[in-house]
């Protein structure tokens, strides 16, 4: 404390308190506002005055920004409320519109085939250990589905149900070697029976066999169920030819088929569970 006492320091401090002192006495005497310490004083702080005038400024205006920033993120709010409605009622009505869409196509089917006993299913998973694509319906035994029940989407057929439970049942694609379909190419009228094969499948192809070394079927021609064995009504469209080759294995020749239908795309699809001829 003593040394502090006679620093440079507190010399310095003592002066300017002096100064200040006078100051004050000067203008106390002298009532002038406009004294020279006054217009000193107001010289060296009147910065610091424009400064905390500004700063008083914009903590007035915070109020207002804050009630801004309140009010926009309550419209951002409801619009983001509106977009997930209008979302919604969009996916509502996709919905409803397949709905519709496969209603029409039951309709035609049943114009076209009234002896037809149809259920109307939706895919709700694919089979990932099956290698040939089988399926999942939401229908099953409660809904009249058996096994060898048809499936098709519209006139195309896809498979023919292999499993069966109480609501659900599983559906082999007409691209799976351990389906058969009695079938026939609409030109020629040449018979034969439509199978997956282990080769062409890969390609999004099944085959038509059973054809002679002397077939007429080619490249364009449209191949249909004929009823053969009772598992599919006659008549119904598999596929479109896109080649005709010679078998390695046997003499007979057989045509490379592509069905019209996309089978890993299609979502809602319809079982025939009964028709006229069924077991014939």
């Amino acid at each position: 404390m003593k040394r502090f006492l006679h620093s440079d320091s507190f010399r310095y401090l003592l002066v300017v308190a002096a100064v200040v002192l006078l100051g004050v006495f000067f203008a106390t005497l002298s009532h002038n506002a406009s004294s020279p310490l006054t217009t000193a004083v107001g010289t060296v702080f009147s910065p610091l005055q424009r400064l905390s005038a500004a700063i008083a400024d914009q903590l007035g205006d915070l109020p207002v920004a804050f009630a801004s920033a309140s009010r926009y993120k309550a419209e951002n709010d409801a619009l983001r409320g509106e977009l997930e409605e209008y979302r919604r009622k969009l996916a509502d009505y996709d919905e409803m519109k397949k709905k519709i869409d496969s209603y029409e196509e039951l309709y035609g089917i049943k114009q076209k085939n009234p002896d037809y006993k149809v259920c109307a299913g939706s895919v709700i998973s694919h089979d990932a250990a099956d290698a040939y694509g089988s399926f999942v319906l939401n229908v099953g035994s409660k809904d009249g589905v058996t096994v060898d029940s048809p499936v098709i989407y519209g006139e195309y057929v896809l498979g023919i149900v292999k499993k069966v439970n109480l609501t659900t049942c599983v559906v082999y694609t007409v691209l799976d070697p351990r389906v058969k379909v009695g079938a026939y190419e609409s030109g020629t009228r040449e018979y034969g029976y439509v199978s997956g094969d282990e080769t062409l499948y890969t390609k999004g192809l099944c085959r038509l066999s059973g054809l002679d070394s002397s077939t007429s079927v080619v490249g364009g021609g449209v191949v249909c169920t004929s009823g053969a064995g009772g598992v599919f009504p006659a008549g119904m469209i598999i596929g479109e030819v896109t080649a005709v080759r010679s078998d390695d294995v046997s003499a007979s020749y057989f045509a490379e088929v592509k069905p019209y239908a996309r089978l890993d795309e299609v979502s809602d699809v319809f079982v025939v569970t009964d028709f006229e001829g069924k077991g014939e």
